[in-house]
């Protein structure tokens, strides 16, 4: 575990995935660098330039309708430029499942991905994934014989993608070791304020929730959104 705070964050960027997933962990991270000094931030992806929340074909076999809006962010390094970070955060989004093979993840986004996620583990304190990202970084198979959670709208197809994991039905967040992974979207904004409970205090946690105006769901095990297998 890890013996110093962490500073360097960074985030995934892949086409298709969840705004929400990275924009809720990263605005807590926004105000946190206000009460720690030396925050940095990066948004990492294959590629560098404008990454959009729309998957490059849409995986219409999800039951999912297309979305008729999109963003973009801008990544800042590659997977090859990238540093080493001391948390690495990992979105989910429509984009990882694979548009011409139902309930599959879709190689040509989570292989990089994967393969980027092996390189960093080793120099990471944390591995912080957000709704179906728990699926990508399940592949890579550091989260074997560990819990985890993902979106609970994917629990027919993502825990099928690595059965090595055991995967809480019924969890806002879980962690384990230093893999901390949320269930769907919104619920990552409480997995980042857990986190900063954590590892910078309660205090901080609540000034930033504060100055957010955000009620924070406190309880990891409470999962309004939870289902029964």
């Amino acid at each position: 575990m890890a013996t110093t705070t962490p500073k360097s964050y960074g985030v995934i960027l892949y086409p298709g995935f969840q705004l929400t997933d990275i924009c809720g962990p990263v605005d807590v991270l926004n105000v946190l660098s206000t009460h720690t000094p030396n925050i940095s931030l990066s948004l990492v992806a294959e590629t560098l330039g404008p990454i959009s929340t729309s998957p490059t074909t849409w995986p219409s076999n999800t039951g999912m309708p297309p979305f008729t809006t999109a963003q973009s962010m801008l990544a800042t390094h590659t997977f090859a430029t990238a540093p080493q970070f001391d948390v690495l955060i990992i979105p989910g989004g429509m984009g990882c499942f694979d548009p011409s093979a139902k309930g599959q993840p879709n190689p040509s986004v989570v292989d990089p991905i994967v393969a980027f996620v092996r390189k960093q583990y080793p120099g990471l304190q944390y591995l912080l994934t957000v709704c179906t990202g728990s699926g990508i970084a399940s592949i890579s198979g550091l989260l074997d014989g560990k819990k985890a959670t993902t979106f609970k709208g994917a629990w027919g197809v993502i825990p099928a993608w690595r059965p090595q994991v055991q995967w809480v039905p019924k969890a806002r967040w879980v962690v384990d070791g230093n893999i901390w992974s949320s269930s769907g979207v919104s619920s990552g904004t409480d997995l980042m304020f857990g986190f900063v409970e954590r590892i910078y205090g309660e205090e901080v946690a609540k000034e930033i929730a504060v100055w957010m105006e955000y009620i924070r769901h406190r309880d990891a095990d409470d999962d309004p959104f939870g289902i029964v297998v």
